[in-house]
């Protein structure tokens, strides 16, 4: 008889740790990202995703000033990725390209937040 498996069904949640947490703060709001209900805890902020299926969350952690470096990419799926783009610009970010066509079959562009952390909105072709 073998062995209960286990999967990975979704993600719970993405961690960036950041150097000073009201900028960053600042940044995700002008996003669009939304506050997890909650009570509010010193040098940390948690977003909640979605409104489909199970809830995900983009945590802030603050980390020692001017020790923390971009760290990967965190990847959200929006519902139309120009719209969004022009989302972003109308609030003043500065993206690194416009949105494009990907060959792996993604409309995506990158922004990065002020720690130098790679955000990719995307959504599939087709």
């Amino acid at each position: 008889m073998n062995p209960p498996t286990a999967r990975i069904e979704s993600l719970s949640a993405v961690t960036l740790t950041v150097s000073d947490i009201a900028r960053s703060v600042r940044f995700y709001e002008a996003l669009g990202f939304a506050h997890k209900p909650g009570p509010s805890i010193a040098g940390f902020a948690s977003f909640v995703l979605g409104e489909i299926g199970p809830a995900c969350y983009l945590n802030l952690l603050e980390g020692q000033h001017g020790k923390v470096e971009g760290w990967g990419r965190a990847i959200f799926y929006v519902s139309d990725v120009d719209v969004f783009y022009a989302q972003v610009c109308a609030a003043g970010l500065t993206p690194e390209f416009a949105p494009q066509d990907a060959p792996w079959g993604e409309r995506y562009f990158h922004v990065l937040d002020p720690d130098g952390h790679e955000l990719s909105f995307a959504k599939p072709l087709g």
